[in-house]
């Protein structure tokens, strides 16, 4: 009861901060593509420190596609979503602090206002080994490359009042959970298998607005129940990005990012991060 009730409080907390309507005075683009680039670095060093420090060295680096389509009846949105991050810390070696692959897309056929037919896939992953470091010194393995991975799809309705601002309902979303060897046992996956099947009821929602001047935030929510396995047990997903524009290039970044899935761990995971970087739109294209 508690997971639906932080669902709930996410989805309709930032549908009631959507912004006014704006006119607009050009066509509606067909095609709108845009690819950005984002790069986090922090640096510590210490020599002599009385109260003490460790050295430290650390680099994040986010890449982000956007495409969408609009023809007539026709929506189609796709968004890539990677990221890789290390640090080194002095006479303990390198750690991975961010690690992922995420891709969505979503199709949908106009039915209403706002409203449209859709279908869905979500595949998402990592791509190097992590290690729980709290175990052994040596570190123990907890995830690979496209182990986990997760392939969802599914066809639902979509409730899109614009491409910042959107809500998809799937309630017959096939998961394939997909684990190597060495991890099969864990993720949800049987000891013996490699592979994990689930039925389940699927949102997910997009929401980005303007808190105030040089000042964007976007919340992403994903939430999915397992029809065939405890579907009291609901995953939930959400992060918050949150972005200081100092410059055209030069953007302060906080990152929220909450996951309740007891396949994966019995506790909430939580990453949070904060940085100022670089930021470059490498590939910004509409098309009437």
């Amino acid at each position: 009861m508690k997971r639906i009730c932080i669902v709930f409080f996410i989805l309709f907390s930032s549908i009631l901060i959507a912004q006014k309507k704006k006119k607009d005075t050009l066509p509606k683009p067909k095609w709108k593509i845009h690819g950005r680039f984002g790069f986090v670095f922090n640096q510590s060093s210490f020599t002599n420190w009385s109260s003490g420090g460790e050295n430290t060295i650390a680099g994040d680096l986010n890449v982000n596609y956007d495409f969408n389509y609009k023809k007539k009846n026709i929506n189609w949105d796709t968004r890539i979503l990677t990221g890789y991050g290390l640090s080194h810390l002095s006479e303990k070696g390198y750690r991975k602090t961010n690690d992922r692959f995420e891709l969505n897309s979503l199709l949908g056929i106009k039915s209403g206002k706002n409203w449209f037919l859709s279908h869905f896939v979500n595949f998402k992953t990592q791509y190097t080994r992590g290690y729980n470091y709290k175990t052994i010194p040596e570190g123990e393995p907890v995830s690979d490359f496209l182990s986990p991975a997760y392939l969802s799809l599914g066809p639902g309705m979509l409730w899109k009042k614009s491409d910042d601002l959107n809500i998809n309902i799937a309630p017959a979303t096939a998961r394939l959970t997909m684990v190597s060897d060495f991890f099969s046992g864990k993720f949800g996956v049987d000891e013996g298998k490699n592979t994990a099947f689930s039925l389940g009821f699927n949102l997910a929602g997009y929401f980005k607005f303007s808190l105030m001047e040089n000042v964007e935030v976007e919340n992403v929510l994903a939430v999915y129940s397992d029809y065939l396995e405890k579907p009291e047990n609901i995953d939930i997903e959400n992060q918050t990005n949150v972005r200081f524009k100092v410059n055209k290039h030069i953007k302060m970044h906080m990152t929220f990012h909450g996951i309740i899935d007891d396949n994966a761990s019995s506790k909430m995971q939580f990453r949070q991060l904060f940085g100022l970087g670089l930021n470059y739109s490498f590939h910004q294209k509409v098309t009437y």
